[in-house]
């Protein structure tokens, strides 16, 4: 089963829509959901503070900010 986090951050109405529109492209198309905020770790922080939500498939970076459904479903259907 493919593996999709969702690095997120309270608060983030952007995170907010990015888990909305996850959950219903789950009902699609099988996989993981892990949703990790961001402020937990402080590399994650550093590293994701500017660009989040930010959304991975099987640990490749697929779409970041202003987030496009569409990239995390082409990846899931590629992977």
């Amino acid at each position: 089963m493919h593996e999709v986090v969702l690095y997120h951050a309270p608060g983030c109405h952007l995170c907010e829509v990015a888990r909305a529109s996850l959950l219903a492209l789950q009902r699609e198309v099988p996989f993981a959901l892990q949703e990790i905020d961001i402020h937990s770790d402080p590399e994650l922080e550093r590293r994701w503070l500017y660009e989040y939500p930010v959304i991975t498939v099987n640990g490749m970076v697929v779409t970041l900010g202003q987030i496009s459904i569409g990239q995390v479903r082409s990846a899931l259907t590629r992977a």
